[in-house]
């Protein structure tokens, strides 16, 4: 794994906590938080591909719509 996709995984992660803390809904244990970052951002680069756009811009969008549901 390259050094972008870890940073932007550990940028999920943060991402993924501040949501749930915003929420007050408790955290998941790391190893669902770091499986939800993984697909997070593999989701992201699928998108950012087809629509040409930013891929943190997505993965913010995508974090969002997780905690919509």
């Amino acid at each position: 794994m390259g050094f972008f996709r870890k940073q932007e995984e550990k940028l999920a992660i943060r991402l993924l906590a501040w949501q749930y803390q915003r929420t007050n809904t408790p955290l998941p244990p790391v190893s669902q938080l770091k499986a939800q970052s993984t697909q997070l951002v593999d989701d992201a680069h699928r998108i950012a591909k087809e629509r040409g756009r930013n891929v943190i811009g997505v993965l913010k969008d995508l974090v969002g719509d997780i905690k919509k549901r």
